[in-house]
């Protein structure tokens, strides 16, 4: 017999019917939280939730997919529209298989080469998206997109950025009335 991945056999399940595990170590801040639920609201759920099927309990436990899961538990507008059912592929595999499945799934995703964010960035820029649409749709601070933006050196990325004055520039009537800086016996 041929082996089938676990992802062709999908399955559409209530949400009333997972269940977490116990031992998932990662954790999500809240902007990559928030982040995640506009993907599954603008994208719909592109990923099943990865379980395994507890008969005793007729429960499905989470090995993967912990926050997709929450977001539909969390946000009733993606409750409604999903009529309360997740995408789940089932795995059959004993505990630890399991917990090492989850460690797996977590640090298989990686993390984001800063240069090749900044490139997207660029590349964004240049098809004419704004700081707040780049904010919006890829969940980055103002800050992030600044430094993404210096990390390429092109100058026409800060086109509409708009800069406070630090300082003014005083005349040269003013310059020449102004106080003398204080000596080190001044204090301030």
């Amino acid at each position: 017999m041929t082996y089938k991945s676990p992802v062709y056999q999908v399955i559409s399940v209530p949400v009333e019917k997972i269940a977490p595990n116990t031992y998932n170590p990662n954790a999500v801040a809240p902007p990559e939280l928030k982040l995640l639920y506009d993907s599954i609201k603008e994208d719909g759920y592109t990923m099943p939730i990865v379980c395994y099927y507890e008969t005793p309990t007729d429960t499905y436990i989470i090995v993967d997919g912990f926050h997709r899961y929450r977001i539909m538990l969390d946000y009733p507008d993606i409750y409604e529209r999903e009529g309360g059912m997740l995408p789940v592929a089932v795995i059959d595999k004993p505990l630890s298989n399991r917990m090492a499945s989850t460690i797996r799934h977590n640090r298989a995703r990686g993390s984001h080469d800063v240069d090749l964010m900044s490139n997207i960035i660029r590349e964004l820029h240049e098809l004419g998206r704004s700081d707040a649409w780049i904010s919006k749709h890829l969940g980055m601070d103002r800050d992030e997109i600044l430094r993404m933006k210096q990390i390429t050196g092109i100058a026409a990325l800060f086109g509409d950025i708009q800069f406070g004055s630090a300082w003014v520039p005083v005349d040269d009537q003013a310059e020449t009335t102004a106080a003398p800086f204080p000596s080190d016996d001044d204090t301030f």
